[in-house]
């Protein structure tokens, strides 16, 4: 039976650590906060009810109000590098983590979001505005209906309250669910300190990583194991951003999840005209997190996580060992992924030619990503119709005609491979133009495009009737939207 807020099961797993892993505070409660949005399929795996969350327990728990019942408010400390760069400590300068809720299918831990001042805050106000908590609210389940791994979203309040920013903006909290919110930052942040990351690296691995132990075996051997289950993890999750033309923005080492989920969504983006080089963030001026760094980023990554564990003297050629598998992961699962996108059984000699020349062609006709990969599966049909779609009609009909005869070598019945790529290549994704929309209305004290978002981000690979506009490319002035690290 679903509960109420007062009904949870509430554990603080996190908390049993020692104190100097986290601060015990409360947050700053916002003027006047009021619901703008709640998300039931992610209630559902709290056990929370339909009915809960239009209650004043709800209200005060995702506000900051009241502490949720049974929880221990915190806020963790961690450091990590940022855009290359090693920046000290740093920890959750906006965000208090609530408590850890036993759901029907699991833990998950619930973090606010722009709910106030914290020690690690540095020169920050601990304040998120609207802008970028629709934006993240919306992406984070954008990303679940991808099937992608990610962080989810339960609850959305806003305020009148000022922040200041390039302009002036308002305060907004979100309700951010995930198992666990410890980075790889959090590793770095004890590398100087053994004790300490012992139990670190003890608590994530019992709680998260259970496998990597052996009962009596080495425990280096068990921390081994556990990187390459984060390694695997990562590679795995960069090759499906790439694969659906996700950029993140700031892939700072205090940005990624150590359980192998997108988290921290800030300057995100899903590419409208492909560039291989696309930058998403405004404020990346040097494109270190461009679409195309992605993988490579990821394993530099990897690096520092791994290099923080020398301080448990595990042996440097050893971890190397476990990072020299992520080129082979991620592989695995960026070849898998667009061999269901362009319909193949299976990838085979010569189809990285193919795939390098299909980006090549998106790239040099600044094609749209999403509509290309969608409108592929009929284009062996009616090719007339697929080549009109680029100025170089001539490059597109001598791509189309080597795609269709790599599809021939395989003689798959026509529906069967439209199926399945009509199953993998989404008719909606969550553009820039759609979340501005969202965005507007909010600021309006109007969910409903929230509401109409994620009715189709939820279930994006099928068409609803009604709703072309959100399928199809951006308007115009769309080019001129950016975001940055501000939002």
């Amino acid at each position: 039976m679903l509960a109420s807020v007062k009904q949870l099961q509430v554990v603080n797993s996190f908390a049993q650590l020692p104190p100097v892993f986290y601060t015990p505070l409360q947050p700053q409660v916002l003027s006047n906060p009021r619901l703008l949005h709640a998300n039931v399929e992610v209630a559902r795996l709290l056990g929370l009810s339909e009915t809960a969350l239009s209650s004043q327990d709800f209200l005060d728990v995702v506000s900051g109000v009241k502490p949720l019942p049974d929880g221990k408010t915190l806020a963790a400390v961690y450091s990590g590098h940022q855009f290359g760069v090693w920046a000290g400590q740093l920890g959750d300068g906006r965000a208090h983590l609530l408590g850890e809720v036993v759901g029907p299918g699991g833990n998950w831990e619930l973090q606010l979001k722009g709910s106030g001042r914290t020690p690690y805050s540095r020169m920050g106000d601990g304040r998120a505005v609207l802008r970028s908590s629709v934006r993240e609210y919306l992406a984070s389940e954008a990303m679940a209906g991808l099937g992608i791994p990610t962080s989810r979203a339960l609850a959305l309040v806003v305020s009148d309250d000022p922040v200041y920013r390039e302009t002036v903006e308002t305060a907004a909290i979100v309700t951010r669910v995930s198992p666990s919110f410890v980075r790889f930052g959090s590793f770095e942040h004890w590398s100087s300190s053994p004790d300490n990351l012992r139990l670190l690296v003890d608590y994530v691995i019992d709680h998260f990583f259970p496998e990597c132990r052996i009962e009596g075996g080495n425990p280096d051997d068990d921390i081994l194991r556990f990187l390459r289950s984060v390694v695997r993890k990562t590679a795995q999750l960069v090759a499906h951003w790439q694969t659906v033309g996700f950029c993140h923005g700031v892939m700072n080492t205090d940005n990624m999840s150590i359980l192998g989920l997108t988290i921290d969504y800030g300057p995100y983006g899903f590419m409208d005209a492909f560039q291989v080089n696309h930058i998403c963030n405004h404020s990346d001026t040097q494109g270190r997190y461009a679409w195309n760094a992605q993988p490579s980023v990821a394993n530099w990554n990897l690096y520092r996580l791994a290099s923080s564990l020398l301080g448990l003297g595990l042996d440097a050629e050893a971890l190397k060992g476990e990072l020299a598998h992520f080129e082979a992961d991620f592989l695995q699962t960026y070849q898998s992924n667009l061999c269901n996108k362009l319909g193949l059984r299976q990838w085979q000699p010569g189809d990285e030619s193919l795939v390098d020349d299909w980006w090549g062609l998106l790239h040099g006709q600044r094609a749209d990503f999403t509509l290309s990969f969608r409108e592929l599966a009929v284009a062996p049909q009616q090719p007339a119709a697929f080549v009109a779609g680029f100025d170089d009609k001539s490059a597109a009909q001598a791509w189309l005609d080597r795609y269709t005869q790599r599809l021939d070598q395989e003689a798959r019945p026509v529906s069967e491979r439209i199926d399945q790529m009509n199953s993998v290549n989404p008719v909606y994704v969550l553009r820039n133009h759609l979340a501005q929309g969202a965005i507007e209305a909010a600021e309006k004290g109007d969910a409903s495009e929230i509401d109409t978002l994620l009715k189709l981000l939820r279930d994006p690979y099928v068409e609803q009737a009604g709703y072309e506009a959100y399928a199809a490319k951006p308007p115009e002035h769309a080019c001129q939207l950016e975001v940055s690290c501000s939002s």
